[in-house]
């Protein structure tokens, strides 16, 4: 067969491979925009007392949330099950059927969910029926974290952004910069070792975010499980990249091999362009507030670092060794020129990222997520500060003749960004600090609220709104057969050591014989040590305490 039916079949294969991905996009379910979900609120609340059993459980999230198989339980005081059925999901709200039957004491939800990022969200609160009584343990609850999982993701992702970087820029280089004496064996090896990580670590992510997301070992994977993944939009993504990858290496053969034409050029930087979009399409930028936006920006800063990093390893791997003076100096300015422009694409993209996905200053030096982006931010600095050395000294035109000091700062450049990429691949399995800021699940907004045990009784406290200022405070106490307790003497007091803020005298108003009110006002944010002492006869009494987080 001669070149030109081979470089046609080759054409025709790439663009039936774009149109499959076409249709897995056109056909995949769709995923309303969120992230990673927060519990907003809980009814029956978290750690209320209600007077008699509720006929379900309602969860309502931030965000859409999707279902974890056999994940969301409700135990009874006795360790019992005690939800009904399959739990209901609607968009935010997950449904869950509890035999308002049960006994009386204290109910354990417990729950794991998919937020739209594809990140798995767990948690667990409780609320009484009666009177509060001793929580009980969710023996059958496996879904924990599993720390070998967690790496494993990391790594995999680690690994996809060291195939780009090895698949696009032998890929880049050898189609407008490569000298035509120069043999391609080296760079072609580089492209498809890229080419080969890449497909892997895309089956590795598909095969880990079942354990990922459902809890358990590298092995605990289930027809169910990958069911559901295959059905999400994490798993068209990933599935569309499989056959963008398939479809680019008919064209990358050819290119790798010999100089080829403009045409085959197109079509494969077309598809290298859809590829790209798939990583941002399974992570946290389908997921923000601005996600059209936040999903071409994603692509832009991936796609600028593999051109970047991947010209690198290919100017100190091979054209700084292997290129004469006459070549180098026709093939450093244009390289030059491409640098600058990806570096200027990665400072505006990941600008405008940091500021979708951080949102305040508080939670970029509160949070692991905006550390994480300093520490990024301080590498790419070193960086760039090296990247302008090596482009002073090819606009001083004596890098063709002492090409040693430019391939030491690519070195430099390799090793720091190599770091760079590992962070990268830690920052996508953080939670985004815009949503670590949130109000934590369990607890509803302005007001905290919490059971307390002692010998005598359980007491359960509420203070609204929890702020600065003026707070409301209500004491209830309870027997241990989680019935009232009648109080005789109630005091409570609230400090603030942190701050120098010695106790505080709260005034308490008895309303009923197991229920006092107090006014009280707290001056400053902290954590305040909260201490309520009740005596319930002549002789008894016991005194229980609280971290109280004021805000």
């Amino acid at each position: 067969m001669t070149v030109a039916p081979r470089r046609w079949l080759a054409r025709l294969a790439a663009t039936a491979g774009l149109l499959v991905t076409v249709v897995v996009l056109l056909i995949a379910p769709a995923t309303p925009a969120s992230a990673h979900a927060v519990l907003q609120s809980s009814s029956p609340a978290a750690s209320a007392v209600v007077p008699s059993g509720p006929a379900e459980v309602v969860l309502t999230f931030s965000e859409s949330v999707r279902k974890v198989p056999g994940k969301i339980r409700v135990v009874a005081p006795d360790g019992s099950r005690a939800d009904r059925g399959e739990p209901r999901f609607d968009g935010a709200t997950v449904t869950i059927p509890v035999d308002p039957a049960g006994e009386r004491g204290t109910y354990l939800v417990s729950f794991r969910v998919i937020s739209a990022d594809s990140h798995p969200v767990s948690g667990a609160f409780t609320y009484s029926v009666g009177a509060p009584s001793t929580p009980p343990v969710d023996s059958g609850d496996d879904s924990r974290a599993n720390p070998v999982v967690g790496n494993a993701v990391k790594v995999a992702r680690f690994l996809g952004y060291a195939g780009l970087v090895l698949l696009i820029g032998p890929a880049l280089v050898l189609a407008a910069l490569w000298p035509r004496r120069l043999s391609r064996r080296g760079p072609a090896r580089l492209a498809w070792t890229g080419l080969g990580l890449v497909a892997v670590a895309t089956l590795a992510d598909l095969w880990l975010q079942v354990p990922y997301t459902a809890g358990g070992g590298l092995f605990d994977v289930t027809g169910e499980g990958f069911g559901s993944v295959f059905g999400s939009a994490f798993g068209a993504a990933h599935l569309v990249r499989l056959g963008l990858l398939a479809a680019s290496a008919f064209l990358l053969r050819p290119l790798l091999a010999r100089p080829t034409g403009r045409s085959d050029a197109i079509i494969l930087a077309v598809l290298g362009g859809a590829a790209l979009l798939t990583w941002p399409l399974a992570g946290h930028p389908a997921a923000s507030p601005a996600p059209a936006v936040s999903v071409v920006v994603d692509a832009v800063h991936l796609g600028s670092m593999a051109v970047w990093l991947g010209g690198l390893l290919m100017l100190g791997g091979f054209l700084l060794r292997q290129a004469d003076e006459r070549e180098l100096g026709a093939i450093l300015p244009i390289w030059s020129r491409w640098a600058a422009l990806a570096v200027s694409a990665l400072l505006l993209a990941g600008t405008v990222q940091a500021l979708i996905e951080v949102a305040t200053l508080d939670a970029l030096f509160g949070t692991t997520y905006g550390r994480l982006l300093l520490a990024k931010i301080g590498l790419f600095a070193l960086v760039i500060a090296v990247a302008a050395y090596s482009r002073h000294l090819v606009r001083r035109r004596t890098a063709a003749q002492r090409p040693a000091p430019v391939r030491r700062a690519v070195l430099v450049e390799l090793v720091v960004t190599v770091v760079v990429l590992g962070l990268s691949a830690t920052l996508v399995q953080t939670t985004p600090a815009r949503t670590a800021v949130a109000e934590p699940a369990g607890t509803q907004a302005g007001l905290f609220t919490t059971t307390l045990s002692s010998p005598l009784f359980s007491m359960q406290v509420e203070l609204d709104p929890a702020e600065r200022g003026n707070n409301s405070l209500h004491l209830y106490a309870y027997t241990k057969d989680n019935r009232p307790q009648p109080v005789v003497e109630w005091r409570a007091t609230a400090a603030l050591p942190s701050a120098g803020i010695e106790p505080i005298e709260i005034p308490l108003l008895p309303l009923t014989d197991n229920h006092a009110y107090g006014d009280v006002s707290l001056p400053a944010a902290g954590d305040w040590q909260l201490r309520v002492t009740a005596r319930t006869s002549d002789i008894d009494q016991a005194t229980v305490t609280a971290t109280v987080p004021i805000r």
